[in-house]
């Protein structure tokens, strides 16, 4: 069913009334920095980025075995001790950048800033915690999912990630103004405890940064197929060209899988006791609790892979982002094809 704005009618009046504005104002800013993105990407300088490649300290001092003519098996010893010391450093890395690409980056802070604005104004209107619902939820993984990123470009200058984590995010906040959105409002009796600040939060900031993840995933794919035509002799162009190495996307989408996995695992434990609190039984094979362990299982899977088979680059993608499609199924179609003790969300 299609959901409009009403404004004023919902509880909150004004202050609803302003939240809903700043929805439409949060998704012109992050379409802006969306466009300004691909416009850098495709028109960019390449440049080589800089790389954290330090060795420690540990790594180059002398080995006491050396001076003092120690045996092979202290040598050795010593010798294993600073290889496991020295860090792996980051694969070397090229990417577009253009001037446009700091404006990109300001309007995405400023739909950023929006964004919390639009969840904070809700949740005093609504006078709860503000993800009590499919719309508000949607809201919710597009503020962290932006929050992952804005982290990466300032922190590890992956801003070369702003166009594949901005096109979901406005894809998402377009499906949730459409069709997801709900008047401002209080939750039903099954959603009105505390456990919704911590069982849902830790869901929210896992799924943001399981899609970012899975936008580093994509792009992997897309610059890993570039190289290998780049080997063959074949010509590229266009955003294409202007990839990073997909070694470094490869680590960029392992890195936020290690961190939103933990999440994930707390938000399944912490929704298993709620449920006992809320209908007297820790797990019951409801849909959703069903598809969440799914979820929880193919992430599992694709860390094991890589901790113990050794899986890098294509293999170790496929299985991401076949978590990252039950993490979407988990969300839209469970609430919508299956019935169930979830399907109010």
């Amino acid at each position: 069913m299609t959901h409009t704005f009403a404004a004023g009618a919902a509880p909150g009046g004004s202050l609803a009334s302003f939240s809903d504005g700043l929805i439409i104002a949060m998704i012109v800013a992050y379409a802006i920095g969306l466009f300004l993105f691909a416009i850098e990407a495709a028109y960019g300088r390449r440049v080589k980025l800089k790389t954290d490649d330090r060795v420690p300290a540990m790594a180059t001092a002398p080995s006491p075995a050396g001076e003092s003519g120690g045996d092979d098996f202290t040598a050795r010893g010593v010798d294993d001790e600073i290889a496991v010391s020295i860090r792996d450093p980051e694969p070397e890395a090229h990417a577009a950048v253009h001037a446009v690409g700091r404006v990109a980056l300001g309007v995405t802070i400023v739909g950023f800033l929006l964004n919390f604005a639009q969840i904070a104004s809700r949740g005093i209107a609504a006078d709860r915690w503000p993800w009590g619902n499919m719309f508000e939820f949607v809201v919710a993984i597009s503020l962290c999912s932006v929050g992952a990123f804005l982290y990466a470009a300032l922190r590890h200058r992956a801003r070369y990630l702003g166009m594949f984590v901005l096109l979901p995010v406005v894809l998402l906040l377009g499906i949730g103004v459409k069709w997801l959105y709900t008047e401002t409002g209080p939750v039903i009796p099954a959603l009105d405890s505390y456990w919704i600040a911590i069982h849902v939060t830790a869901a929210i900031i896992a799924s943001g940064a399981f899609i970012v993840s899975g936008s580093a995933t994509i792009t992997y794919l897309l610059a890993h197929r570039t190289e290998l035509k780049q080997a063959a002799g074949e010509k590229v162009t266009g955003i294409a060209a202007a990839l990073p190495s997909s070694d470094l996307l490869d680590r960029v989408a392992h890195r936020f899988v290690l961190f939103a996995f933990p999440l994930w695992t707390f938000a399944v434990i912490a929704g298993a006791i709620w449920a006992d609190e809320a209908w007297g039984r820790y797990w019951g094979w409801d849909p959703k609790e069903v598809w969440s362990f799914i979820t929880w299982t193919v992430y599992a899977a694709y860390l094991h892979a890589r901790a113990t088979a050794g899986w890098r680059g294509s293999k170790a993608a496929w299985i991401a982002l076949a978590g990252l499609a039950c993490l979407l199924f988990n969300f839209f179609g469970v609430n919508y094809l299956f019935s169930g003790l979830h399907s109010y969300a």
